[in-house]
């Protein structure tokens, strides 16, 4: 669904919303507005009463599978058995969640490595702190006349304003493409339904599901099987917040992992706040998303597999640093490496598959 929202780049062209998965009304938006320093009573499972502390958390998108961990660790109560009253605010095509950040209406957020760092490099104090996908999600799609990925090259290529300074930078240096051939890609599926000559980006766990349910046979090429380094779903809090509210950081982070553990022994429950959340989401494309969730190992699989789930390395941060420092995409000057992430929480947390 490549629903980057960097700071370089707050509006998304939006159109033809038929035949896509993932451009979907922000039905039943949750609020982000509500004072982190407030405390609220309530009651926990054991029925004592104890201070809960406001959380607010920003996903990247409207609710979806990829966002089950999340859902599901707030069903299971896994948030306030933690002491935090965690508010899930949903983002979307229009909603730029690093601005938000920076504005304070949120602790942290969903984010994307290139955005994070070029959001630094414009001065904002945040960090990355885990990864809910040990590889970014991200895909180019085409038809079935395109064997490998190799035979883009000629083809026109459909890339969101907001990819032109994600992935794509690194898959023009890498293939040799022409930007020449690149059109904006509005979110719609319309385009390669009709022009056998179109490639598109696309989410793995989203885009293809509606392809195929429109009719049409595509080739599918996840950019980590090509090296492309980045994280996907990665979290990034403000760092006032990792600085004053570590404990809360950490408790947010071991409840997000369990709830990613218990999302795919029974999503029931997030499920059914996804629904409500997004009416237009089908079982069918959630039960696709799992699937492909489990089948590349995004949650589970990686490092995660030994070291817990959202872990994040030190090597794997700075092969992303040089990638994006010898692309240019980045002023390593201004977003020096050691502002890029921390991996004391994450490491504290060990919530294995």
């Amino acid at each position: 669904m490549s629903k980057s929202m960097n700071l370089l780049s707050v509006a998304i062209v939006l159109s033809s919303l038929n035949l896509v998965a993932c451009s979907k009304p922000a039905a039943e938006q949750a609020t982000t507005d509500k004072p982190a320093e407030q405390k609220t009573e309530q009651k926990t499972e054991q029925g004592s009463n104890k201070p809960l502390k406001p959380f607010r958390f920003l996903t990247d998108w409207f609710a979806e599978a990829e966002h089950g961990g999340f859902y599901q660790a707030q069903a299971d109560n896994l948030y306030k058995e933690k002491g935090l009253d965690v508010t899930i605010g949903m983002g979307g095509p229009q909603i730029n969640n690093y601005q938000l950040l920076a504005a304070n209406k949120a602790e942290c957020i969903i984010g994307y490595d290139l955005s994070t760092l070029n959001a630094i490099s414009q001065g904002m104090k945040i960090r990355e702190v885990a990864a809910s996908f040990q590889k970014t999600p991200n895909v180019l799609i085409a038809h079935d006349d395109v064997k490998s990925i190799d035979q883009i090259k000629g083809k026109t290529l459909l890339v969101s304003s907001a990819q032109m300074t994600e992935w794509y930078p690194w898959l023009k240096a890498k293939y040799n493409l022409n930007d020449n051939a690149v059109k904006p890609y509005t979110f719609s599926i319309q385009p390669f339904m009709n022009d056998k000559n179109i490639v598109q980006q696309g989410y793995i766990s989203s885009e293809p599901y509606a392809i195929q349910q429109a009719g049409a046979k595509p080739n599918v090429f996840l950019l980590s099987d090509y090296g492309y380094p980045a994280y996907g779903a990665v979290i990034v809090c403000r760092q006032d917040v990792i600085d004053s509210r570590p404990d809360d950081v950490k408790a947010f982070l071991e409840a997000t992992m369990q709830g990613w553990k218990n999302y795919f022994k029974d999503g029931t429950k997030a499920n059914q706040t996804i629904f409500k959340l997004n009416p237009q989401m089908t079982q069918g494309q959630i039960d696709y998303g799992v699937e492909q969730m489990k089948k590349n190992g995004f949650v589970f699989g990686g490092d995660a597999a030994t070291k817990g789930i959202g872990t994040i390395s030190e090597q794997r941060m700075n092969d992303i640093w040089q990638m994006a420092t010898s692309l240019k995409l980045v002023d390593g000057t201004k977003a020096p490496k050691d502002s890029f992430y921390t991996t004391k929480f994450i490491d504290q947390v060990k919530v294995l598959p």
